[in-house]
């Protein structure tokens, strides 16, 4: 906790210190300190439902943190409620540049935007906790003036031989409390010494039952299995069990939706509160979001960061769907919910302890879905021609013999078209549909290997192209092509098709002929097959 090089101390930490060593301000002046921020906010039992989310910007976001991000968002939008982003990165040595902006960006992007955040601002901020010390200071001193916490002076060498003894003899790791006994005379002298102590919680008495929301009543006996928490760091910074209950408090969170790997914490900090004089918020602790066969989602798995679901072309109410989806808290399980439908039919009561197993293969069908819903919407499609238009410069750009490729009403059709056969916009893109955007490359003898009359097939094709009704539709093409292949002797139906699929695509397989044929339209058309006729 102290070693390694001295740093200088932070001031509100020398105040604090200075405090101790001159008391004089009276327990009901600090309560008055402490209660004006809470008097600003308005925090009482009547107040508007508040919740937060508070990821460590010690990595990107993932799946399981928008998991925890959307329940509490949607919480608080079925409840006329705040949603808080609060990023806890007191634990400066984990710090992962870019990613405070990371989460932000992301949950913009996903469609759950926090009401109040670093970036945007707020009543109850700064939004960092590292920007908000004093408050973690005063606390610190609010509960060293009751003897709630002490001092505490143990190096970081003590604390990892108490550990390795612990392991050694297979018991669990605990601090010996060896500080909380010490005399003001001794605290005196150390300090003399050690001017950079941390400071800890006194777990005494029984810990508090609580009424978790979704895992009903509990208590947790901290006190008999763990010592004494540090709360502040000889740094100046909080733990997260302080500086979660000190936020939460000031920012007037009112229902705390976390993981629930938090759920044996509580009862320390339902401690922390009770020592405060603070009144609690409600607690519902999230349970897992796990791998399909029960391992947990691991930072190690790089497709699980909403990163590189944005960047395959993954739509966010996919995600959303399929997080809520393979969970509960809601009557019944159903695809393609919309983000207003999860609010809607969202009911916490319904929350329950079983863990949510993700089975991401699912994802393109619940993105099919989505994808086609956007599709039916003309602002959407709209924008989806915008994409579709950015996708094809990048993926083809030199190799676009023909510009007109990346015009709206083709663009457009193509969409339309292909509606309900893809996952993803970005398969429009792929190998697969190439023929769309660049002219194949097919020689003669390749379509000779499928029919020895390749001209007159190409030339009956030109014939029907060529007639008054040019803007043919899929059915009419299908029909027309029948009677064309039974006015051609020796000739079988499939190896027409086959042929102008070669000639129009450069592929075996793909799309119905007709549909290709509609897709590229008549003029592109003539100019493939009059292709093979030169050739």
């Amino acid at each position: 906790m102290h070693g390694g090089p001295r740093v200088p101390m932070p001031p509100h930490m020398a105040v604090l210190l200075k405090r101790l060593l001159h008391p004089g301000r009276s327990p009901a002046a600090l309560g008055r300190l402490m209660g004006r921020r809470e008097a600003s906010l308005g925090t009482d039992p009547g107040a508007a439902v508040r919740v937060r989310f508070a990821p460590s910007p010690t990595g990107f976001l993932h799946l399981g943190g928008l998991r925890t991000a959307l329940y509490n968002y949607i919480f608080a939008k079925k409840h006329q409620g705040s949603f808080i982003l609060r990023l806890e990165d007191t634990d400066q040595t984990r710090l992962v540049p870019g990613a405070a902006e990371n989460i932000e960006d992301m949950l913009e992007w996903a469609g759950v935007p926090p009401d109040e955040s670093p970036r945007r601002g707020g009543p109850a901020g700064p939004y960092l906790q590292s920007q908000r010390l004093a408050l973690y200071a005063q606390a610190a001193e609010a509960l060293l003036r009751s003897g709630a916490a002490y001092l505490c002076f143990c190096s970081p060498q003590r604390l990892e031989l108490l550990k390795k003894e612990a392991l050694r003899n297979r018991q669990t790791p605990r601090y010996d409390n060896r500080c909380r006994s010490l005399s003001q005379a001794q605290v005196a002298q150390k300090l003399a010494t050690d001017p950079k102590p941390a400071i800890r919680f006194r777990l005494d008495g029984e810990a508090p039952a609580f009424q978790d929301l979704v895992y009903g009543w509990n208590r947790h006996e901290v006190a008999s299995v763990e010592g004494d928490p540090v709360i502040l760091k000889s740094d100046g910074f909080p733990t997260y069990h302080l500086a979660s209950v000190v936020d939460d408090h000031h920012m007037g969170i009112s229902h705390v939706l976390r993981g629930s790997e938090w759920l044996v914490s509580t009862s320390k900090h339902l401690l922390l509160y009770q020592a405060l004089g603070w009144q609690p918020p409600h607690f519902a602790h999230l349970p897992l979001l796990l791998n399909k066969d029960g391992s947990k989602l691991s930072k190690r798995q790089g497709d699980i960061f909403l990163e590189h679901f944005a960047a395959t072309g993954f739509l966010p109410d996919a995600l959303l769907d399929i997080i809520t989806n393979c969970g509960s808290g809601f009557a019944e399980n159903q695809m393609g919910r919309t983000l207003p439908e999860l609010i809607t039919q969202f009911d916490l009561s319904r929350v329950t302890c079983h863990s949510a197993l993700l089975d991401l293969e699912k994802l393109p069908e619940f993105n099919r879905l989505h994808l086609c819903r956007l599709v039916g919407d003309e602002t959407q499609r709209c924008q989806l021609v915008g994409q579709l238009q950015a996708l094809v410069e990048e993926a083809f750009g030199r190799q676009l013999q023909d510009r007109e490729v990346l015009d709206s009403a083709y663009v457009e059709r193509i969409i339309l078209l292909r509606q309900g056969h893809i996952c993803r916009l970005q398969d429009l893109v792929s190998p697969a549909y190439s023929y769309l955007w660049t002219r194949p490359a097919v020689g003669r003898a390749q379509l000779g290997a499928i029919s020895e009359k390749v001209d007159i097939i190409a030339k009956r094709v030109l014939g029907l192209l060529e007639g008054p009704g040019t803007n043919l539709t899929q059915d009419v093409l299908n029909g027309e092509l029948k009677k064309l292949s039974d006015g051609l002797e020796g000739i079988k139906h499939s190896n027409m098709m086959k042929l102008l699929r070669v000639a129009l695509s450069g592929q075996q397989q793909g799309p119905p002929v007709a549909e290709m044929m509609v897709s590229l339209g008549p003029k592109e058309v003539r100019e493939r097959i009059q292709k093979v006729l030169c050739s």
